[in-house]
C-alpha cells in the first residue's frame, strides 16, 4: 500500500487516526521518501488529501521536529492560503519547529503574526505558541516578539488567558517577567474560579523559575 493510500480519506474514514499512525510509523523507520512525499501533496489538486497531509505533517513535527524543519518555507507559505484548514495545520506544523529553524521564521514574522491576524481560534492558538518559542531563543529575538505576546494577553478573550499565559511562559524571563504578571493581573478580576487556579499555578511556577 502506498503512501497516500494509506490517508484518513483514501481509506474512506472520518477520524484522523489512520494519519496519526501513518506519521508515527514514517517516524519509526525514519522514512524520509515517505515524508516528503507527504509534504509534495500539500499541494495535490484534492482537498481532502492535502487536509490528511498537513495533519500527518504537524503530527511527524510532534514526534520528531527535524524530519520536517527543512520545509518551513512551504507551511510559511501555507499560511495565505485560501483553506482555513491549510492555514492552521501549517501553524501548527510551525509551531512544531519553531525551535529547530527560528532564524527562518523570524524572517517571516509578519506572515505569522497576519496570519494570526485574520486566521481562526486555532490559528492564534498555534501562533502564539510559534511566537513564544522564537521568543525563547534568545535575547534578540525576544526584543522583536514579547511586546506582541503581552499585547495579545491584553486584548485577546477572557477564556484565552490561561492558555495563551501558559504559551507564552516559555518567553518570560527575569527581564520581563513584571510586564507579564502585570497584564495577568489586570485581567484577573474576569476570571472564572478555575480560570484563576490555573493562573495562580502558573505564576507560582515562573516565580520558581525566574529567581
Amino acid at each position: 500500500m502506498t503512501i497516500l493510500n494509506r490517508l484518513s480519506s483514501q481509506l474512506d474514514r472520518s477520524d484522523e487516526q489512520p494519519n496519526i499512525e501513518l506519521a508515527e510509523e514514517l517516524v519509526r523507520s525514519h522514512n524520509l521518501e515517505g515524508v516528503q512525499e507527504i509534504i509534495d501533496n500539500l499541494a495535490n489538486k484534492d482537498k481532502k488529501i492535502k487536509h490528511d497531509c498537513i495533519k500527518v505533517a504537524y503530527e511527524i513535527g510532534k514526534l520528531q521536529p527535524e524530519l520536517i524543519s527543512q520545509n518551513a518555507l512551504i507551511f510559511i507559505a501555507l499560511l495565505k492560503s485560501k483553506d482555513n484548514r491549510l492555514i492552521w495545520g501549517a501553524m501548527q506544523a510551525l509551531s512544531t519547529i519553531a525551535l529547530e529553524v527560528p532564524e527562518i521564521l523570524i524572517e517571516h514574522l509578519h506572515d505569522i503574526k497576519l496570519a494570526m491576524k485574520i486566521g481562526s481560534v486555532i490559528t492564534v492558538d498555534k501562533g502564539v505558541i510559534t511566537l513564544a518559542k522564537l521568543a525563547s531563543v534568545n535575547n534578540e529575538y525576544n526584543q522583536q516578539i514579547f511586546s506582541y505576546l503581552i499585547d495579545h494577553l491584553k486584548s485577546c478573550r477572557t477564556k484565552e488567558v490561561p492558555q495563551h499565559a501558559e504559551s507564552i511562559s516559555i518567553a518570560v524571563s527575569a527581564d520581563n517577567k513584571d510586564a507579564f504578571l502585570q497584564v495577568v493581573q489586570e485581567r484577573e478580576p474576569y476570571f472564572t474560579e478555575p480560570q484563576r487556579t490555573r493562573i495562580k499555578k502558573l505564576i507560582k511556577s515562573l516565580e520558581g523559575a525566574t529567581r
